[in-house]
């Protein structure tokens, strides 16, 4: 049997027990917690009976939260045990799928994690990343935020990787020691398994198979798997049995010994850049970017309204007592001397209720969140009821968020006068862009806080005559009165005279309202036949093109119009002149609506394109994990019938409606009991029509595309297409906090078909084209580099097969989900637009940033003239490709989390009202001071750098 205590030339066989909770997945997550608590009380006592015995979690925290919950009496034996270093928790709250959130909810999930375990004694201090699909190329540098040096992993490593130890360098060029796991996190899941007299040739197997991969002196046997329960004859073996941690420190090959650099003392190791997503050595599971796409929308919708709108806003605009903010023991950093509590911004009155728990909501969102990112969660690859949980997690996450900025939408109201309208910025430089608002007829024009005129467009009036009826007992209106609501409006007047009962609504009413005195007011109508009318004030819908101020406010006054005409318009939306073709023009871009629905589009610097938009219908017999198409699949793309309507035309935003008609096989195989047959051939056809709503607005370099679709067929991929304006050996795409470039093949070997398929969060690009994305979605540059597809919808009926073509192993169970075929209306929002020379020079992450996140429009609903402001939130960030990924208040101070998202080193501009500034890690710690001149900072930024400040007055 090789060594168990390291003599020899043999590596030593270092035993790590462990199990790996997957919280959720083809079992909801209560069905699961049942068995983890089972799984735990063994542990635990196992420990208690052996104190040789040590027992490594799987990297979240997650699971023994949610074991405690239930057996609360046995906290105290946790928190010995992880001070105690015979039990390993975190440092993550949970595994995350590292493609399917953003980066900075990896980031929120390592700080929750860390910081729930350091209440029970410290977190292992190892980025344990077990089973992931795949990491991201900015990981290297997330974990080292944290503090963490050292990560162990299985999937997505190299074929080059050919020792079990390597050097992981991220996309800023932050490296750290990585310990690979040959055989997956279950490698030694049998080593004890059968008779005890057996366990020497089961140990010289085990070493066999491990032949040529240690790096060092030791080699890791993770005993343990998915959901495995203790296994207590590991001390009894003659082996060595250590926690993840204990095996990693004492194998000579962390950091703090040896780089695998020139002139080191250890042995040199392999070193990998950037992301980690080959099959070369593990199956990766492409398929689950695509598998139910709904989940993926409504998790960015919640993200960005949560990282991107609740926190920031509530941070500028909603000042807090102190007594209210975040505990010093929740903010690590605690608060530095000299940082002050700001004034209200919006003058005394505009306080949030006493009792608003905005700290308590953005802590729910953000668990919401981040329990919702789970590897087996937002993924998709679970069973339907599963699913159906997370999707209702993500949505209260989504209105959680909501309701801090519906805090915020109150307190700005309320500080404006009522008729006026509230733009909010949440970007860090100046925007000039569209909000939508509805203006009485009389005062549907509006002027900024200088009496300049905004430029309007008339979209639309809304009916006056919501309804008319007679009622022979007046008592019965109350009956659909609810509060101030009356036909989705909101109660504004009432007047009796003649037999008529007039109630007057408005959209976005305020002011005073007594629900007793329109009672009042109806008993004293008296008896008999009335009309009732309810009326609506006559409205028009309008667009505005706005300009705000970095991360401000504009207030906007409404007057009478006037007679001199519409104001002025840089790049205004022009159409065809003379009505011959659909085409919508700005200067900026050029589009134009072919007769097959596709569109061509021409940018202000030349570059081309045609055949934007070709919808592209496949079979997919695969499921939630892997795309899979039939052996003889028939790609259909020629729609039977064309349409296109134009919806407005300008001057300041354009729509073209094109509604395409397909027909398309309704299931591919053998019938609807069972998905995946061998063709598309023998089934009816659905006849499905495609709309796509393109929009060209004033200013903007980019057309937005909404593609529609009410999907009834079975077992298929839809692809949206468009051609490249050049050929391209490359594509970049950006997640995760940087802008990854990858080639047009993947590298194989894992035992599944390395489809060249891959996440993108904000933005996808390759020849001169750019798709910017609401949310994660999955791409493939196709035609050896001439065209990119995007996906719209994949639709599976499985969440493992057991017979996938495109995998040698069943990834889960062979169990139905039939909810996964996404059955019912879909839409997806994009932007396209052709580009010459690079993704940076063409501005891309700016273009992202505007097209993710809209103006906020607010009707004022104060009385009298604007309330005095204080001194207003004065904060803005610049520098070429620095990107503000979240803004928050933390213990009386701001945090701002900067990311350079430009290929060469550039500088971070930060301006506002603060006098002192210093740079945090992960976790909120302070790092380093940072010079403040006339409220100004500047910070120089590596590639792809993600930095932490935190910005106070004193």
């Amino acid at each position: 049997m090789p060594s168990g205590n390291g003599s020899g030339a043999d590596p030593e066989i270092v035993v790590v027990p462990h199990t790996h909770w997957d919280r959720e997945w083809y079992l909801p997550f209560q069905r699961f917690r049942a068995g983890l608590v089972r799984v735990l009380d063994e542990v635990l006592d196992a420990m208690a009976a052996d104190p040789a015995y040590r027992f490594t979690m799987d990297g979240q925290l997650a699971a023994i939260e949610d074991y405690l919950e239930l057996r609360p009496s046995r906290r105290g034996d946790v928190a010995r045990l992880v001070a105690e270093g015979r039990l390993a928790a975190g440092p993550w709250l949970i595994l995350a799928d590292e493609f399917l959130c953003s980066g900075e909810t990896l980031l929120r999930n390592l700080e929750y994690g860390m910081r729930g375990a350091a209440a029970l004694g410290g977190a292992m201090p190892v980025g344990y990343l077990p089973d992931q699909f795949g990491h991201c190329a900015q990981m290297p540098q997330i974990l080292a935020l944290a503090g963490l040096r050292r990560a162990c992993l299985w999937r997505g490593v190299p074929a080059r990787v050919d020792r079990d130890v390597f050097d992981w360098t991220g996309a800023d060029g932050t490296t750290i020691r990585t310990r690979y796991l040959p055989g997956g996190y279950g490698n030694a899941s049998g080593l004890f398994t059968g008779p005890a007299e057996g366990l020497p040739d089961r140990v010289a197997a085990f070493a066999a198979s491990m032949e040529g991969w240690a790096t060092g002196g030791s080699l890791l046997a993770m005993c343990g798997g998915d959901h495995s329960a203790p296994v207590r004859e590991v001390t009894t073996s003659g082996l060595r049995v250590a926690t993840l941690t204990e095996a990693l420190t004492a194998d000579g090959l962390a950091p703090e010994h040896n780089h695998g650099r020139a002139g080191g003392n250890g042995p040199a190791v392999p070193r990998v850049r950037g992301e980690l997503r080959s099959h070369a050595r593990a199956n990766i599971l492409p398929g689950v970017i695509s598998a139910r796409v709904p989940l993926k929308q409504a998790m960015a919708r919640a993200e960005r309204t949560l990282v991107r709108y609740a926190e920031p806003l509530s941070a500028l605009w909603l000042a807090r007592p102190s007594s209210r903010r975040h505990a010093a023991g929740n903010a690590p950093g605690g608060r530095p001397p000299g940082s002050a509590v700001r004034a209200h911004p919006l003058g005394p009155g505009h306080e949030p209720p006493g009792d608003a728990p905005v700290q308590r909501l953005l802590d729910m969102a953000w668990q919401a969140v981040i329990a919702s990112s789970g590897h087996d969660s937002v993924t998709g690859c679970c069973s339907d009821e599963t699913a159906l949980q997370v999707a209702a997690r993500i949505a209260e996450a989504g209105q959680t968020a909501q309701a801090v900025v519906d805090l915020v939408s109150a307190a700005l109201a309320g500080a404006a006068p009522k008729g006026s309208l509230v733009v909010v910025n949440p970007s860090p430089f100046e925007r000039t862009g569209l909000v939508l608002a509805d203006l009485p007829e009389s005062r549907a024009r509006l002027v900024d806080a200088a009496g300049r005129p905004v430029p309007l467009q008339r979209l639309g009036h809304a009916p006056t005559l919501l309804d008319e009826t007679v009622m022979d007992d007046l008592r019965l209106l109350l009956g659909r009165i609810h509060e101030r609501e009356l036909y989705g409006h909101q109660i504004v007047s009432w007047d009796a005279a003649d037999g008529v009962f007039t109630v007057t609504v408005s959209r976005h009413a305020s002011g005073h309202y007594s629900y007793e005195d329109l009672r009042r007011a109806i008993l004293e109508a008296g008896p008999g036949f009335w009309v009732v009318r309810t009326v609506a004030e006559p409205v028009v819908t309008v667009a505005a093109l706005v300009t705000v101020p970095p991360l401000g406010r504009a207030v906007l006054a409404s007057g009478s119009p006037a007679p001199a005409g519409p104001a002025a318009v840089a790049h205004p939306l022009r159409v065809d002149p003379y009505g011959f073709e659909p085409v919508l023009d700005n200067g900026l871009l050029r589009v134009c609506v072919a007769g097959d629905g596709t569109l061509s589009l021409r940018a202000a610097d030349g570059t081309e394109v045609h055949g934007v938009g070709r919808v592209v219908h496949g079979g997919d017999v695969g499921d939630t994990y892997n795309y899979a198409p039939p052996p003889i699949d028939r790609l259909l793309d020629r729609p039977v019938d064309v349409s296109v309507e134009e919806i407005c035309s300008g001057p300041l935003t354009g729509v073209y409606e094109i509604a395409r008609t397909y027909d398309w096989p309704a299931v591919i195989g053998d019938g609807p009991e069972r998905s995946g047959g061998t063709d598309q051939s023998g089934g009816e056809d659905v006849r499905t029509v495609v709309t796509t709503r393109v929009e060209l607005r004033a200013g903007e370099p980019f057309a937005r595309c909404e593609v529609s679709m009410d999907v009834r067929c079975r077992d298929h991929r839809v692809r949206w297409h468009a051609p490249l304006p050049r050929p391209a050996a490359e594509s970049h795409a950006e997640g995760q906090f940087a802008v990854v470039r990858r080639g047009l093949t993947a590298e194989g070997g894992g035992g599944e078909r390395p489809v060249p398929v891959f996440p993108a969060e904000s933005f996808a690009a390759a020849g001169g084209l750019a798709v910017l994305l609401d949310h994660v979605g999955e791409y493939e540059i196709t035609g050896d580099g001439t065209e990119m597809a995007v996906t719209l919808v994949r639709s599976v009926g499985y969440l493992s097969r057991n017979r996938n073509p495109y995998r040698d192993e069943p990834a889960g169970p062979e169990m139905p989900a039939p909810a996964a075929q996404c059955q019912g209306p879909l839409s997806v929002r994009f932007g396209v637009l052709p580009y010459a020379g690079e993704w940076h020079e063409a501005g891309l992450p700016r273009l992202a940033e505007e097209f993710r996140h809209d103006l906020l429009a607010v009707p004022g609903s104060g009385a009298g003239a604007a309330s005095p402001p204080g001194r207003e939130p004065a904060l803005s960030v610049s520098g070429e490709g620095v990107v503000m990924a979240a803004l928050r208040e933390r213990d009386g101070r701001l945090e701002a989390r900067l990311v350079a998202e430009h290929p060469t080193a550039t500088e971070a501009v930060v301006r506002g009202d603060f006098t002192a500034a210093w740079t945090a890690d992960a976790l909120g710690f302070p790092v380093d001071p940072l010079p403040v001149r006339d409220e100004c900072v500047r910070l120089r930024l590596r590639p792809f750098e993600i930095a932490t400040i935190h910005l106070s007055e004193s």
